[in-house]
């Protein structure tokens, strides 16, 4: 057999070829930074897969879904994912599934965004105080939501406020811009996106998706529904209750509204443009581009009691039908934080917006709106009070009023005059039988004078409309918040004086000194007019009420229902009522002994009754035919009583 040799060359090759191995393994191999980037790589996709887990298992509690476990370099098994629920999954796996917030500020607002379901979770208008000088928040607590719900492909239907959105703020010209976007991978994605300009009390608020076309079954309605709890911010719990309301325009120019007392109310509405969760002096507003397609409004009366303290008004909600959306979604929207100021929201596009500032309906409104706002805003503009702009306005108000009052005046007094000829009438043709035939020549007499029993009346009825359109005014009056003037420090809620230890039903547990005032000028006031109208007043007949006992009754329940009724209301009101009332005796006092001359006003009279009589109007000819007839009638049937 052959003896094998060493072979020097072979084992030179294989050295050389391992050396070679050597520097190729040493050349390639990962460095220090790269090792820690594979390692914390690898944790994030075990983290990945835990949290898909997690949030597919509790998002659908009544299915077993269990999430596959995949390499995140595996795009079949992504897609599979993102064929389920798993799809909004993906967006808690990111670093901004936590419950951070992001904030905007400006001027008028600061605001901050949650990460989880990208809506507002505290607003604060920075140029206000409550009425115990605290920050003033529309939004806080948890008392507001924002929520966007709709259906996939596969027929689950999907909440935004349970989702965790990626926020990405940046600076648009003078604007701040801050988009949430929802991923469903890092192109697609659900966006709200807040556009807050300088100084502004109006956000810019869109919803809009990309690339989720083949995953939102847009045929479905797409719904956003929008809450708020009303937080308390004014020193009158009861009075700002009152003023709490749910209003929206509808139908191009359809204003309505929810009832402010009611327990419950509930309405539903078409094409709606804005809604409005409104309280006395601010207001949370949501206005559309396009109307939203329908809306079910609810609002809930929170206080069961309103003398006791309470943190919630009202409970708003909005649960709104965006338009259709044709593959992708898109909507244009606008929010208004801010206060019930109706020169400001005059300044914004939607003209509209003022309405939400209650001035009244009907003549009342067209009053306040086109008379009492711009004199108020004149005067206020040239006073340095505004409790003497009220003082003002009242005594320019009763001074344009005047002529009426003289009116009424003048009435009377010929009425007192022509009283004894009238008790003659009546003391002539006594009895029931002879009602018809006496009020037949009281007519005549009337006519003859030239009185008029109703020129008394009307002059009043005419005020009337002032009186009810202040009495909307002064509450609606965002100027007068925490404006003060003599011992009243807030003009908009009552002047406490002293509080009561106990509560009086119906008043309230403190004293207001305005509403005392008012209610002893309105006293004086009535016992003038009624002296004055003495002479009116027929004397009682049989089977009619005592209209003297019942004036006289007025005379002492209408102070005090005043008192009662105005303790809890704003001094501004009973400041104007007290100037009104006081002015009002000063006019009827000057008009009663320098102005109306009895003697004078007996010889014009007398003076009338020998002209030829005026031909009757159809309408007075028929009222004279008809009690003719009824007199003929009660004749007759008389006479066939007595034969009987």
């Amino acid at each position: 057999m052959e003896e094998k040799k060493f072979d020097l060359n072979s084992l030179l090759g294989m050295l050389l070829l391992g050396a070679l191995a050597f520097l190729f393994i040493y050349q390639n191999q990962p460095s220090k930074e790269e090792l820690e980037k594979q390692k914390a790589k690898e944790l994030r996709i075990k983290d990945s897969i835990a949290n898909t887990k997690k949030v597919i298992q509790t998002t659908k509690k009544q299915e077993i879904v269990t999430a596959p476990v995949f390499d995140t370099k595996d795009s079949t098994a992504m897609a599979k994912v993102n064929s389920t629920r798993g799809t909004f999954a993906y967006a808690a796996t990111l670093p901004s599934a936590k419950t951070n917030e992001t904030s905007l500020k400006n001027g008028v607002l600061e605001i901050k965004v949650a990460n989880k379901g990208g809506q507002i979770t505290s607003l604060k208008l920075n140029k206000f105080k409550t009425y115990d000088a605290k920050d003033l928040y529309l939004i806080k607590n948890n008392n507001a939501l924002l929520d966007l719900s709709f259906q996939t492909k596969d027929g689950r239907i999907i909440h935004t406020k349970d989702m965790y959105f990626e926020p990405n703020i940046g600076i648009d010209g003078d604007n701040q811009v801050l988009s949430m976007r929802l991923k469903v991978d890092i192109n697609n994605y659900l966006e709200y996106r807040y556009v807050l300009k300088p100084n502004d009390y109006m956000l810019d608020f869109s919803i809009h998706s990309v690339g989720l076309a083949n995953i939102i079954n847009t045929s479905n309605s797409i719904n956003l529904d929008w809450q708020l709890k009303a937080m308390r911010s004014e020193k009158s719990l009861k009075y700002e209750n009152r003023y709490t309301e749910l209003d929206y325009l509808h139908d191009g120019k359809e204003f309505d509204y929810l009832s402010a007392m009611r327990k419950e109310d509930k309405e539903e509405a078409e094409n709606v443009e804005w809604i409005a969760f409104k309280k006395q002096f601010f207001a949370s507003v949501l206005l559309t581009d396009t109307p939203f397609k329908s809306v079910k409004f609810t609002s809930n009366n929170l206080m069961q009691d309103e003398e006791v303290d309470t943190v919630y008004l009202k409970q708003f909600a909005a649960n709104i039908t965006l338009p259709k959306q044709p593959n992708e979604i898109s909507a244009n929207m606008q929010m208004y934080y801010g206060p019930t100021d109706i020169k400001l929201l005059k300044s914004y596009e939607n003209k509209s917006l003022a309405r939400i500032v209650p001035l009244g309906w009907g003549i009342f409104g067209w009053i306040n709106k086109f008379f009492i706002v711009p004199l108020f805003a004149y005067l206020s503009s040239i006073m340095g009070s505004l409790g003497w702009a009220i003082v003002l306005m009242t005594v320019i108000v009763k001074l344009l009023m005047s002529p009426l009052l003289y009116k009424s005046f003048l009435s009377s007094a010929k009425m007192k005059v022509i009283k004894p000829e009238i008790q003659e009438i009546n003391d002539r043709l006594k009895g029931k039988e002879n009602a018809m035939k006496r009020q037949q020549e009281t007519m005549a007499l009337q006519r003859k004078a030239g009185v008029n029993p109703m020129a008394g009346c009307v002059p009043a009825l005419l005020q009337m409309p002032i009186f009810f359109a202040l009495f909307r005014f002064f509450p609606a009056n965002f100027d007068l918040r925490q404006k003060g003037f003599l011992w009243a420090t807030d003009l908009s809620a009552y002047d406490e004086i002293a509080k009561l230890p106990f509560h009086i039903p119906f008043y309230g547990s403190h004293v207001s000194l305005f509403p005392i005032l008012a209610s002893i000028t309105m006293f004086f006031y009535m016992r003038i007019t009624q002296g004055q109208n003495a002479g009116m007043q027929q004397p009682a007949q049989e089977g009619m009420p005592d209209m003297q006992g019942m004036m006289k009754l007025m005379l002492y329940i209408s102070p005090l229902m005043m008192l009662f009724f105005f303790n809890g209301y704003g001094s501004g009101l009973s400041i104007y009522y007290f100037i009104s009332q006081l002015i009002s005796i000063g006019i009827m006092l000057v008009i009663k002994n320098y102005i109306i001359d009895e003697d004078k006003i007996h010889a014009q009279i007398q003076v009338n009754k020998q002209k030829a009589p005026k031909k009757k109007s159809a309408f007075r000819q028929r009222i004279d035919d008809a009690m003719k007839q009824a007199q003929m009638q009660q004749e007759m049937q008389r006479k066939g009583g007595k034969k009987k």
